[in-house]
């Protein structure tokens, strides 16, 4: 059966905005950055959720030269958010960014959120990129922490977005969805698995969103490069149109 196209990024007449969004665990850029780029830019994204982004050495230089070759621009997050990093197009009015650092369990990476606000044409939005913890309980308390931002950046409609590192169903996934509306779930599109790409049959990445944001379509794009897939990172990537309505 043949796929539709995902919507095209436009503003309505009312000043709705129809935003591209994406979802990317990069993996620190250890692979070939010349085929992460040109997914990103295949997908044509307004704004992009980046997971693992570098924290170290130089961090700052490689994820404004990823933003360079994609054809966008360094929003906020990368070290200060401990890895999750926003990435838009120049089309995005900034309000505001914040870098959030979550609590350090002994033992374990630390881990955060690269929040802002921005507004596209009369759409404010709040975006959210996050990456959650390789463990259970950690990873739940985490989702609540998450949702405590949404609540907290006082935005009409929010899209949360990242590597959960759990598949729907689980406590974390669970606890999102019940205030955050699952894009795959809502309007399904492409392919559903994000892990890994050479065989994918987990979906541990995701994007959610508020009530009011409307999914027109969400999932692993159909048509990108299996090479350039196989060779950019070691998740899929998640792409999702959605419809947010003006802000009044």
């Amino acid at each position: 059966m043949a796929i539709s196209a995902l919507p095209e990024s436009s503003t309505g007449d009312d000043g709705s905005a129809v935003l591209r969004v994406m979802s990317y665990n990069v993996r620190s850029l250890r692979d070939d950055e010349d085929a992460l780029a040109r997914v990103i830019r295949a997908c044509a994204p307004d704004v992009v959720l980046v997971q693992e982004a570098p924290r170290f050495f130089r961090w700052r230089k490689h994820a404004a030269r990823l933003a360079a070759r994609s054809n966008l621009v360094v929003l906020g997050g990368g070290a200060p958010a401990a890895g999750p990093l926003l990435l838009c197009s120049l089309r995005a009015t900034v309000e505001r960014t914040e870098d959030v650092l979550l609590p350090l369990t002994p033992g374990l990476h630390r881990r955060g959120l690269a929040t802002a606000v921005v507004r596209f044409a009369g759409a404010r939005v709040g975006l959210i990129s996050c990456h959650l913890s390789l463990r259970k309980d950690e990873r739940y308390a985490q989702a609540g922490m998450v949702l405590d931002r949404v609540a907290a950046l006082g935005t009409p409609y929010t899209i949360v977005a990242g590597d959960l590192n759990e598949r729907p169903g689980g406590p974390a996934f669970t606890r999102l969805t019940t205030e955050l509306r699952d894009g795959w779930e809502a309007a399904p599109w492409g392919g559903e698995h994000t892990w890994t790409p050479g065989d994918p049959h987990q979906r541990i990445d995701a994007i959610l969103a508020t009530p009011g944001v409307e999914f027109l379509g969400c999932g692993v794009p159909p048509h990108l490069d299996p090479a350039d897939l196989r060779a950019a990172t070691d998740h899929l990537p998640v792409l999702a149109a959605v419809r947010v309505p003006a802000t009044d």
